[in-house]
């Protein structure tokens, strides 16, 4: 017989998945919810404290010689910052300050003693969070640890070191600038003593003692000469100063004085672009290997942008050189234009005169130059000590007093979202691994078989439940089913079969035979379960004799089927076993036992054995006109019941259907219209009312 194909899965066939497995699922969530709940209770409470400061970049407070240029928002000067406050050299001297590798090794070891460095920098650097708010200069240190008063304590302290390592790095850098002007100066002072010792010795060795000189053309254009000369000698002198001081540096104490010295935008953006690639090329090592693409992308930027940067310094330097050497050859052009106008001044003036007017000249220029210096030096210094503020504290930290972690509402709603995901899964693993029979398509698709009945779950003998009952018209559909199944023969003898033990198929054949008797027909119930007998259980009769005895020709037919207390319904019990049981239902005698009950009755209903057990349901199967086959949903695999029905098969049994036995109707929706269909048409009160006999009933209570 030819399977029909596998339709595809509906929504709804998910939504009976989880509705069936409903208990698994809450289960499952509940526990992850409780361990989650348990876990979250266990966990050390951590607080959070943050202070909040505004970095700049370094300007002094007030201007006191001119105007400052005072730079706006600089992203990479930004970023900078958010990595150097989280350096080793600021943590290093935060856990000094604070003694922490005493205090959290008196916390930690039992013995008192104090933690490694390296071992309380991994734990500070593990603590200490910096973030920084869009376009802005503002900053937020963030410190988490189990002490409220640690962590803003803490939190105070890297913003304090911060700061202090700021303003120290723009002292340390200035001083050196000017302790390289101290040097020139004494040079210079040099010079002006020897000019001056120059000038006395000529007016010594002339005999002047006062000079008187007019005033000419030629003297002013000397003068003014003089005057080009001494500038550009000062100018020639700062930029030498500046050269060798940049030229005596070098590595990271280079490019930190070059952004200051000479205000180049193109190396300061080379160096931010670097700093920026390599704090990038450090977040991606944590995270990937050496070889990944997308770091050797970044090393690659890394070292081209650090050829750049040695390229930009080493331009720098050149183009220090040759800006020196511009000046130095414009004042070798001016020295030899004021020599040209010297010489020709020399023809004028007599000899004597000029060697003294010649070192005074130059003695004067010393001067100038030594003025010029010393104003430089004391700028300087005065700049120095002017007040900075490079980092300003906007909200100190304080300590929290509510926990930050662990975060109850938020690990409940995890851990409710992880168990309900975990119990889906494991609800859908369970129904992929039940083959069990579930729903009618199943039957159909793999027995290749009509259901004729749908029994709902927790149904008793309708003896005890009434022929009110709604379960009775599960059992008129399947009377009428069975007589469809049969062709429209009605009547004739029938078997119910299951393949395994327990599957509802005595009760099935009870209430079926009730259904049958109720409607008028003549019925008999065999109970033919030799074995385990239970059809005497349901009428309260007794099983000392039946059809082991007829079999065995020991007592008359007509003496062993008894008449019950309900109309048209007669029992035959099944008897005692005896021990010798070989062949007592042989094909033979049932096959002339059947035919003697069924000129009898209109219907004989047999409750057989299940058929994988023993061969009496075989024997029953291939002698009766029709079988019922029936499963219980969600017990066995479907193989024992597929099993079951080639076995009848085989035997020549008239298999006509299914009965699907012990539906949990209001757990499965498939089967809910079931469920409302049998109470839609369940008798009501005022009917009941209406029917012979209710209003004698109303009397006798």
């Amino acid at each position: 017989m030819e399977q029909p194909k596998e339709e595809q899965l509906h929504f709804l066939d998910y939504w009976r998945v989880i509705r069936s497995r409903k208990e698994v699922i809450l289960a499952v969530t509940l526990l992850v919810v409780l361990t989650g709940v348990a876990f979250t209770l266990m966990l050390p409470k951590t607080y959070m404290a943050d202070a909040r400061i505004l970095v700049r970049e370094d300007t002094m407070d007030v201007d006191v010689f001119e105007r400052q240029f005072i730079p706006g928002y600089n992203p990479y000067f930004m970023r900078t910052q958010h990595e150097m406050i989280q350096s080793r050299q600021i943590l290093y001297q935060v856990i000094n300050n604070l003694n922490l590798q005493q205090v959290w090794g008196e916390a930690v070891n039992d013995d008192g003693a104090p933690l490694g460095r390296e071992e309380t920098y991994r734990a500070l650097s593990g603590s200490v969070k910096v973030e920084q708010y869009r376009d802005t200069s503002l900053i937020t240190i963030q410190v988490y640890r189990e002490s409220p008063e640690e962590a803003a304590q803490i939190a105070n302290e890297v913003a304090s070191v911060y700061r202090d390592q700021r303003l120290s790095s723009k002292r340390r850098e200035v001083k050196r600038a000017i302790e390289a002007l101290e040097q020139e100066l004494k040079k210079q002072q040099d010079k002006v003593d020897e000019a001056e010792q120059d000038v006395e010795r000529i007016r010594s060795e002339l005999g002047l003692s006062i000079l008187q000189t007019g005033f000419r053309a030629d003297k002013l254009r000397l003068q003014q000469l003089e005057g080009d000369r001494i500038g550009a000698r000062v100018e020639m002198i700062v930029r030498k100063a500046r050269l060798d001081q940049l030229e005596s540096l070098s590595g990271e104490e280079l490019m930190s004085a070059s952004a200051y010295m000479v205000q180049d935008q193109v190396l300061v953006n080379v160096r931010a672009q670097l700093i920026d690639s390599e704090v990038s090329l450090k977040i991606m090592l944590e995270s990937y290997g050496p070889n990944h693409p997308e770091v050797k992308r970044l090393q690659a930027g890394v070292d081209e942008l650090k050829k750049k940067l040695t390229a930009a310094l080493s331009g720098l330097k050149k183009g220090l050189r040759a800006d020196y050497e511009v000046a130095f050859s414009k004042f070798n052009a001016l020295e030899t234009e004021l020599q040209a106008a010297r010489q020709a001044d020399i023809d004028i003036e007599r000899e004597g005169y000029l060697p003294f007017q010649r070192a005074e000249r130059e003695m004067l220029v010393q001067r100038e130059i030594l003025n010029a210096l010393r104003a430089r030096v004391a700028q300087q210094g005065i700049e120095m000590e002017v007040p900075r503020t490079p980092v300003e504290l906007v909200d100190a930290a304080e300590a929290p007093s509510r926990p930050v972690s662990p975060n109850l509402i938020v690990n409940l709603l995890l851990s409710f979202i992880l168990g309900l995901g975990a119990g889906v899964s494991l609800a859908y693993f369970i129904e992929y691994l039940d083959t069990s029979v579930k729903t009618v398509d199943d039957v159909e698709h793999y027995l290749g078989l009509p259901v004729l009945g749908v029994v709902p779950q927790k149904v008793r003998p309708l003896t005890e439940e009434g022929p009110d009952s709604p379960h009775a018209e599960v059992y008129r559909v399947l009377k009428t089913n069975m007589q469809f199944a049969s062709k429209g023969v009605s009547g004739g003898a029938y078997a119910l079969v299951s393949g395994g033990v327990g599957e509802g198929k005595s009760t099935t054949l009870f209430n079926l035979a009730y259904v049958c008797a109720q409607l008028g027909e003549k019925v008999l119930i065999v109970d033919s379960d030799l074995r385990r007998p239970v059809q005497h259980t349901f009428l309260k009769a007794s099983n000392r004799f039946g059809l082991t005895n007829v079999l065995m020709r020991d007592v008359p037919i007509e003496e062993t089927i008894k008449t019950t207390s309900i109309p048209n319904l007669h029992f035959l019990p099944s008897g005692k076993l005896p021990r010798s049981s070989f062949g007592l239902l042989d094909s033979q005698r049932m096959r002339e036992l059947i035919k003697n009950l069924k000129a009898r009755y209109d219907y004989v209903f047999f409750d057989s054995p299940p058929i994988m057990g023993v061969t009496d349901a075989s024997i029953l199967a291939s002698e009766v006109d029709g079988v019922l086959l029936v499963v219980q949903y969600r017990k066995y695999p479907r193989q024992i019941s597929l099993r079951a029905k080639r076995m009848l098969e085989n035997v020549g049994g008239n298999v006509l259907g299914v009965v699907l036995n012990n539906i949990n109707i209001l757990r499965d929706d498939y089967y809910y219209y079931y469920h409302s269909y049998y109470s839609h048409y369940e008798p009501s009160e005022e009917s009941r009312a209406e029917e012979p006999g209710a209003s004698s009933k109303k009397d006798a209570l």
